[in-house]
């Protein structure tokens, strides 16, 4: 028997994407653990839920329905056992601190430098599509041997990827009530594919030091290489997940302090300040907000809840960041909240591979914007909309500065 109510059935993915934190608020104190029918699934959104399924040994990654039709399998977010120890295997080691404090400074610190110039004579930017989402693309394809795609195709591919893996809305019979919202995912697919193919076809015979070849190589037998069908599904979560977080977080954290001014003012004449805006700016809004899931492998009860073999429970991370049984006033931005740690990473052997690489990413990136222009402003003439439900941040951000 699912645990439901009537407002509860009436949830609509337009709400979700528009604003979930209004729905998971009342989720919170009436039903944290609960059948949500539009999602076809049940939604953990409290912290003490999210990190208890995260790492029960009575739950397996799953990876949600729209993600499934969008990633195939096996994406690394999705699996588990040996398929999952050896993508890990093969993501992990060019995101471990001891390699990224190795290459993080000659790799961001110029590509932010580069925006920056393109437009810090201007006066005004808006900053998610001028800087914040192209310096995230660009460092991660980079990272990955895409110098060749243009940021523009980058952050394309990924809104794309997003609008696919967020169409989860489903009918009574599980259905997708959107068929068509996939339609832009397979298009970005195919044509990452007819780009990436003659790539890896180098690759497979001239490696080299980008993360894709290594993907390739490290780690088979002398002569042999990871099959490409067996490494896109992966990808594609980098191309979307990854590439889209640093900017996010960054454009997030930036509308965060806005709302601060004596904050703002307080980073800037201390950079130090920059990880902890930032940690806060991931913990006010999640960039992946609710966009991974777990699948029980036994029937178990959690948090009064009777949860059959099988139950699909979605971690809405982004919730659990504004659980008030852990945040004080967590809908307020504010950099000098005790130092508690968030989810927006996630928890579990199933958390971000790279953790470490985007806190950097964004460190670096807000480090130059105010560096270079300290006396930063909204432009209020122009609203801040935050969209998105399984990833999350702003769609733009106005901003002016003397110059």
């Amino acid at each position: 028997m699912t645990l439901t109510t009537s407002w509860i059935d009436d949830i609509t993915m337009t709400e979700l994407e528009r604003n979930p934190y209004p729905i998971y608020e009342r989720l919170r104190a009436e039903a944290p653990l609960a059948y949500v029918p539009v999602l076809g699934s049940y939604v953990a959104s409290t912290t003490d839920i999210c990190r208890s399924i995260a790492t029960s040994p009575d739950f397996e990654a799953i990876i949600t329905k729209a993600g499934g039709r969008t990633f195939g399998h096996p994406a690394v977010i999705g699996v588990n056992g040996p398929i999952h120890d050896d993508l890990r295997s093969m993501v992990d080691p060019a995101l471990q601190p001891q390699e990224v404090d190795r290459w993080i400074e000659g790799l961001v610190r110029p590509i932010a430098r580069r925006y920056l110039e393109a437009f810090d004579n201007d006066g005004h930017a808006e900053l998610v599509s001028q800087y914040c989402e192209p310096v995230s693309v660009r460092a991660l394809g980079d990272l990955l041997g895409l110098q060749s795609v243009n940021s523009d195709k980058l952050r394309e591919w990924f809104h794309k990827l997003s609008h696919s893996f967020t169409n989860a809305g489903v009918d009574e019979n599980g259905e997708f009530t959107n068929p068509a919202g996939f339609d832009e995912g397979d298009e970005a697919k195919a044509e990452i594919r007819s780009i990436v193919d003659p790539m890896i076809d180098n690759w497979i015979d001239n490696p080299d030091d980008s993360a894709i070849s290594h993907w390739l190589h490290d780690g088979m037998p002398e002569g042999q290489t990871r099959g490409r069908d067996y490494i896109y599904p992966t990808l594609y979560v980098y191309l979307l997940g990854a590439m889209q977080e640093p900017g996010h977080a960054m454009a997030s954290t930036l509308v965060g302090l806005f709302t601060r001014p004596e904050q703002f003012e307080s980073v800037v004449d201390e950079p130090a300040l920059i990880p902890r805006a930032i940690s806060e700016g991931m913990r006010w809004t999640s960039p992946i907000w609710s966009a991974t899931a777990r699948v029980s492998t036994k029937d178990v009860e959690v948090a009064g809840v009777h949860l059959p073999e099988g139950s699909v429970v979605l971690m809405s991370y982004g919730s659990a960041n504004h659980d008030t049984a852990v945040f004080e006033a967590p809908t307020a931005f504010d950099i000098t909240r005790p130092p508690l740690p968030h989810l927006a990473f996630g928890a579990g052997n199933h958390a971000c591979a790279g953790i470490y690489f985007a806190n950097h990413v964004c460190r670096i990136g807000v480090e130059e914007l105010l560096d270079t222009i300290p006396n930063l402003e909204r432009d209020t003439s122009s609203d801040v909309e935050f969209w998105g439900w399984g990833f999350r941040g702003p769609t733009s951000l106005h901003a002016n500065w003397e110059v």
